[in-house]
């Protein structure tokens, strides 16, 4: 029977034992995941970010209840043990794993999205029986290290499953930091029957809520255009620089999202595309505003094999001889006016 609540024990890197307790209750239309760290907020938002980015790699998810988790402690800044017992604590409480005692668990990652386990701080000292993120050290007995997640329950590493693929797009300020920024869609199969929205499928963290939001609706407009695109992915979305505004990204994030689903061409080299639409669900691009910093950005940074996609708006006010002389660089160019394979 699937416990109401669950606890995991971790350890700080003095010694001292945290408890990370996970409590299960209807949602009725409440967040899937809430974190209660008093005075912590930043904690709280990341230890909610951990535990729903460790869920994408979950072969069926549930998400009928709400997850609230809690420590009985502080972790002091940079401590990042705690971030596996999250996750355990959460799976426990949902019945997605099952532990015969209260597990201790110390381990943490920069890639919960692929379910990898990068490492963990070791204690002064570490109790029998512990769970250690990250692959065994050398002369280290290999018994109680997780790799991965899917180590948990001898599976294979779910991040073999995932298709990673990032694009480019220009990112203009006009200032001295203007450059070539990467978005990047990692896409994991959904299960069939799930009837999950499919904005919710869609991780995009570190980001503001507006982008957030963004993000996941010029998705699931793009993927309605595919017809069957709908309804067969949990997806992760990463920029290499979260703070920028305006909408320039969107055809790159568009680009690199049908790429990692197999619905694109691979270049030779790095996808760049800039453009936005009010109509992704038709497949229509529009242009966005910058064009001759953006042409000009695109120009300095292109290399040999990068395949260029800019909005048939700009075709009749490119700059004289830009194909020319992105072809001169290796690279190719499309101005388009609507998404397809390309």
């Amino acid at each position: 029977m699937t416990p109401v609540v669950a606890h995991c024990r971790t350890l700080l890197a003095d010694g001292t034992m945290l408890t990370v307790t996970a409590t299960r209750r209807p949602r009725a239309g409440r967040a899937d995941v809430k974190c209660a760290v008093p005075d912590a907020a930043r904690l709280a938002e990341r230890m909610a970010e951990v535990v729903r980015l460790a869920r994408l790699t979950e072969a069926r998810l549930d998400a009928r209840d709400q997850v609230v988790l809690s420590l009985d402690g502080m972790p002091a800044a940079g401590e990042r043990n705690w971030e596996l017992a999250a996750v355990l604590a959460d799976r426990l409480v949902r019945g997605a794993w099952q532990a015969a005692d209260v597990p201790l668990a110390l381990g943490w990652s920069d890639a919960w999205q692929l379910g990898r386990i990068d490492g963990h701080a070791p204690p002064p000292a570490l109790p029998a029986g512990a769970l250690l993120g990250g692959a065994p050290r050398a002369g280290a007995v290999a018994a109680g290290y997780l790799p991965h997640l899917g180590a948990l329950t001898g599976h294979a590493d779910p991040g073999a499953a995932v298709s990673a693929v990032r694009a480019w797009f220009p990112l203009h300020s006009g200032g001295g930091n203007d450059s070539l920024a990467w978005v990047e869609v990692g896409v994991f199969p959904h299960p069939a029957d799930a009837t999950t929205d499919e904005e919710d499928t869609i991780a995009v963290p570190g980001t503001d809520a507006a982008l957030q939001q963004a993000v996941r609706a010029v998705l699931a407009a793009a993927r309605h255009f595919d017809g069957r695109g709908l309804g067969r992915w949990r997806s992760v979305v990463r920029f290499s620089e979260v703070r920028f505004q305006g909408d320039s990204y969107q055809l790159a994030l568009v680009m690199a999202d049908r790429l990692a689903r197999g619905r694109e061409f691979v270049p030779r080299g790095r996808l760049i595309a800039t453009g936005s639409s009010t109509a992704w669900h038709a497949g229509q691009v529009e242009g966005v505003a910058g064009l001759a910093a953006k042409t000009q950005l695109i120009l300095a940074e292109a290399a040999p094999g990068d395949r260029v996609l800019l909005p048939a708006a700009w075709q009749d006010g490119l700059p004289p001889g830009f194909a020319a002389a992105l072809h001169a660089r290796g690279a190719s160019l499309a101005c388009i006016d609507r998404i397809g394979l390309i």
